[in-house]
């Protein structure tokens, strides 16, 4: 299960350099073209400024030529599961952390 979960990430305040529209746009197009995908799942925790930033990645990586699932409200380990039962590219979890 260790597998599951991760330490990478961008960390911001909504709204502020770099957890922008604009910025999750071009993360979301650069994460499509660099996994060559066909498919990303995103999944997100249950804050306002989650939808922002959800919708954001998903113009971005269907711009890049990919289709989005979108897994909606889930723990992140639930994302990790879902992305590789379906067989998704790349997962993508919008969330804030309790760390600084």
């Amino acid at each position: 299960m260790g597998r599951l979960f991760g330490t990478d990430g961008i960390r911001g305040t909504a709204n502020r350099h770099p957890m922008t529209p604009e910025v999750a746009l071009r993360v979301g197009r650069a994460v499509a073209r660099l996994r060559n995908a066909d498919r990303i799942a995103i999944g997100q925790d249950t804050r306002v400024s989650g939808d922002m930033i959800t919708h954001a990645l998903c113009s971005g990586i269907c711009s890049a030529g990919a289709d989005v699932e979108l897994l909606g409200v889930l723990p992140t380990p639930g994302i990790a599961v879902l992305t590789r039962a379906g067989k998704a590219a790349a997962g993508i979890v919008v969330s804030a952390s309790h760390h600084p």
